[in-house]
């Protein structure tokens, strides 16, 4: 097991990126009304985050989950650990069959291979969290739109005319679904020893998770950042995703060997030294992040987790880059109000909603 100190062993400049000084106005759409409480906060937080600041190394905490039944206060006190003291951390063990992730990430291929006018079939609507977006996603961090393409399944939200037919991605639907929940059950594993150490029932989060709710709203979210083979030079001064925390409790990303560019932040750093460190993908790792959600949930014992996704130097892979996060987001009728009640309850429907409005803007 890594050390878990997060102890900074070298100091690097960070990858150019165009740095932007947003005024309050400039952060979010004039159209979306003021927000909530802590949610304004966490968005004034992204919005000082857009420069480059410096990266550092630090120990990337892996923690095995295998045995999970029987030795979960073990698992806890690791996952705890990690959370608390480094901010971020891998799972490996995680008991997502390797075969299933292949799977997965070549079904997002030929998704994304599909011709634009097909892909806009399948476009997210106002107000939603689900379908295709294309350079849709402006960072509060950047005012730039992130250099990618997604599609987003949030599954009590996909109507039949979201999903591709069948005549035009065989089996594409049944193997998201089954992707789906495989990391819902990973996620909830990870919430259930979280949820024990805040002092709430072991079950807690999976019931204010639960699949079978009509507020159902986790989403697995499959990711094309655009190839930069043929970039110009002043290309490569954006960013491929612009410094951000997740909306979410909890997510699990994953990642492409030899397709990096991940860097984070911890949070307990966000407000001092701001120094990020890449986190290379490792081949049967899943990647974590505490989520804004859970920030608030836990009153702040949990922090969420600054990233962003650096553009390839010129000596780098600089082909496309897919990834595969999954965002535990409560269900939209879920009070998020901590043990301690450090923040006014909030709803999960209105705390996500003021979220995705301040990303999409007039697009929302």
């Amino acid at each position: 097991m890594p050390d878990r100190a997060g102890r900074a062993v070298s100091r690097l400049p960070c990858v150019p990126g165009r740095i932007y000084l947003l005024t309050g106005e400039d952060r979010m759409s004039t159209s979306s009304p003021a927000l909530h409480g802590s949610a304004q906060s966490e968005l004034n937080r992204e919005a000082r985050i857009g420069g480059h600041g410096t990266c550092v190394a630090r120990d990337i905490p892996q923690i095995d989950l295998s045995d999970y039944d029987s030795r979960k206060s073990v698992i806890t006190d690791a996952l705890w650990d990690a959370a608390t003291q480094v901010g971020f951390f891998q799972v490996i063990n995680h008991g997502i069959d390797p075969a299933d992730v292949d799977a997965a990430f070549a079904a997002a291929g030929r998704f994304f291979d599909l011709p634009m006018d097909e892909k806009t079939h399948y476009a997210r609507r106002p107000g939603s969290n689900v379908g295709w977006e294309y350079r849709a996603q402006v960072r509060p961090s950047t005012g730039t739109p992130d250099n990618k393409e997604s599609y987003q399944i949030t599954l009590s939200q996909m109507g039949s005319d979201i999903w591709p037919d069948e005549s035009v991605l065989p089996g594409f639907q049944a193997r998201m679904r089954r992707f789906e929940h495989q990391n819902w059950k990973l996620g909830m594993k990870i919430l259930s020893c979280f949820a024990l150490r805040l002092g709430f029932d072991a079950d807690f989060f999976t019931h204010n998770h639960d699949p079978a709710s009509a507020g159902y709203q986790s989403t697995l979210r499959l990711i094309h950042y655009m190839s930069m083979e043929n970039a110009k030079d002043e290309d490569f001064e954006f960013w491929r995703a612009g410094a951000h925390s997740d909306f979410d409790c909890l997510t699990l990303l994953h990642q492409r060997p030899g397709q990096g560019g991940l860097q984070v932040c911890p949070g307990k750093d966000a407000d001092t030294t701001l120094a990020w460190t890449d986190v290379p993908p490792v081949a049967g790792a899943v990647t974590c992040n505490i989520g804004d959600m859970l920030m608030r949930w836990s009153d702040d014992r949990l922090k969420s987790t600054l990233h962003r996704v650096r553009m390839p130097r010129r000596d780098e892979y600089l082909g496309p880059r897919l990834s595969l996060p999954f965002f535990c987001q409560a269900n939209r009728d879920a009070v998020i109000q901590g043990p301690q009640k450090k923040y006014a309850p909030i709803t999960a429907r209105d705390y996500l909603d003021e979220r995705i409005r301040a990303n999409y803007g007039s697009r929302t």
